[in-house]
Order: C-alpha cells, then sequence, then structure tokens
C-alpha cells in the first residue's frame, strides 16, 4: 500500500508497535525444554491482548499464530512438537493485522548458552538490516535493496539466501511491490515511492544460498549444515529517512 494519510501512518505504526512486542515477549519466554507450539501460544496470547488478529492465519491458514523455526529450519516453521534445546538457533517471525491494517517482523537468536559463531552471525544480519533501511528512500531504485543485503552479507563472510525476499505490505500481508530480491537484478527498474509499505527481510547464511520447501508445505529448510539468521522491519519511505513500523 501506500500511506496517504496521517490516519493510514497511525494505524501503521500501531499495528507495528504489537507485532514488536509480541517478538518481544516470545523472545524473553523461550525457554529450553518447551515445545514451539507452546511458544506460538504465547504469541498468540499478546495478539489477542491488543486486539490483533494473526495475518497469516487469517490470510493464507497457516496452521500457527507465529512462525518458529529452529536450526536448519530458515522460514514458515509450523509450531509444533518440536522440543527447543539449549543452544538451538531459533526464529520467530509474527505478521499481524488490527483495523485492516498489518505489519510484519522477524528476529533470529540463540537459546542460552550462546555461541561466538552464532552470535556474530545474528548481529551482522541484523547490522544488514539496519544497513539497507538506512540507505532507502523515495525516488531510488527497488534494486539497490537486493544489491546492499549482497553487499553486506560478503562484507560478513556470509552468504545470501536468494529465494525468500522482501515484500509490499500495509493492507495485505503481500501485497506490491512483490519479490523484492535479495541480490542485484539489474533488469529491474523499478523505483521507490513515498509512502509505500514495504518489508526489509535479509537472510543471512553461513553457506547455503538456497532454501527448499519440505513435504508440510511450509516450512524451508537449508539442503546442508548451514544456519541462517534474519531480522525484518516494516517501514514506511518517505522523502528522507525511512519509518520504521515495527519498533517496540
Amino acid at each position: 500500500m501506500t500511506a496517504q494519510t496521517p490516519h493510514d501512518i497511525d494505524s501503521l505504526m500501531k499495528i507495528g508497535k504489537i507485532v514488536a512486542l509480541t517478538i518481544e515477549e516470545m523472545k524473553k519466554r523461550t525457554r529450553p525444554g518447551m515445545t514451539t507450539k507452546q511458544l506460538d501460544l504465547i504469541g498468540r496470547d499478546v495478539l489477542l491482548s491488543h486486539g490483533a488478529s494473526s495475518a497469516p492465519m487469517k490470510d493464507v491458514r497457516f496452521p500457527g499464530y507465529t512462525c518458529i523455526s529452529v536450526n536448519e529450519e530458515v522460514a514458515h516453521g509450523i509450531p509444533g512438537d518440536r522440543i527447543i534445546q539449549a543452544g538451538d538457533l531459533v526464529n520467530i517471525d509474527v505478521s499481524a493485522e488490527l483495523g485492516g491494517y498489518y505489519a510484519d517482523a522477524g528476529q533470529s537468536f540463540q537459546v542460552a548458552p550462546v555461541s561466538v559463531e552464532v552470535d556474530r552471525l545474528c548481529r551482522h544480519a541484523h547490522a544488514t538490516m539496519m544497513k539497507v533501511i538506512s540507505d532507502l528512500k523515495a525516488g531510488m531504485k527497488l534494486n539497490r535493496i537486493g544489491k546492499t543485503m549482497e553487499e553486506e552479507a560478503e562484507r560478513g563472510g556470509y552468504r545470501i539466501i536468494k529465494n525468500l525476499c522482501s515484500h509490499g505490505v500495509g493492507k495485505g500481508l503481500h501485497e506490491e511491490p512483490y519479490e523484492i530480491l535479495p541480490y542485484f537484478e539489474p533488469r529491474d527498474r523499478r523505483i521507490l515511492k513515498a509512502g509505500q509499505v514495504i518489508t526489509i527481510e535479509p537472510f543471512v547464511s553461513t553457506g547455503a544460498t538456497y532454501v527448499d520447501p519440505q513435504p508440510d508445505g511450509w516450512t524451508l529448510k537449508v539442503p546442508d549444515r548451514s544456519r541462517v539468521a534474519q531480522f525484518e522491519h516494516t517501514i514506511i519511505i518517505t522523502n528522507g529517512k525511512p519509518m520504521i513500523t515495527t519498533l517496540c
């Protein structure tokens, strides 16, 4: 969508904050020995306490309130009986709707004890996301997003997962611009516009550059022993500094 009114911006900021609070509460309460379903229900309760709905459950019948991916799982992990272990790399991705407005965000983190290698991966993935966001403004080519993601990942000695994309959001979970590629595509001539609402979500990998769909129809995994960290914010493009909606 394109945010055109103060009501649009206020509504996007409101649902964005709810999404951010949900992720923070889930992260804070993650413990070894709990199942991903138990963690998902924590997210459900936070969303419901603010009157918000799970966007993937509402819009695409995803079998969970949130996406929870562990270790070899990179995205769209279905909450279930999997038991979270000490040292696991966990990704929580929350998308929610309130009053017809949507926000989408995610974080990767390691359950204690934290290793130097995984901590560095997560920090670099977050820094990559923030570097992309800091450069964005109306009038820029959309393909700058992928170019920066690739460059920042490589600068840290990592790679980018190429078949997971950022996307438009705002009045629906996935909107134009669809498939904001995480690598440089010179033929993509789309231009960012003021008011445009998009996600920025690099998936930074220790090795793999693609993830494989699983038989459950949702979960995406690495084909090897790579580890992947993802961070995601929903932002509003402006003529100057972008507005991040998914901050606590």
